[in-house]
């Protein structure tokens, strides 16, 4: 495979504020960026990825519609 996409929620305790949510984003079994409901923004850990992750960090309506996949479930 070339590129997927994960998404996958971390259960710490039944209590819905303690559920992460995370969203990746990976290259040739590299991870490139990483969002993360418990930060709230997007990461790069890739020199693409950290651009990306810039872009989309100031995309506002975007990081809201992300922020809510985790209330999606």
């Amino acid at each position: 495979f070339l590129e997927y996409d994960m998404h996958r929620c971390l259960f710490n305790s039944s209590d819905m504020k303690d559920i992460e949510y995370i969203y990746s984003k990976h290259y040739n079994k590299e991870e490139v960026i990483r969002f993360s409901s418990s930060l709230g923004k997007y990461v790069g850990y890739t020199k693409f990825g950290v651009m990306a992750a810039g872009y989309w960090n100031k995309d506002l309506e975007g990081l809201r519609e992300r922020r809510a996949d985790k209330e999606k479930g």
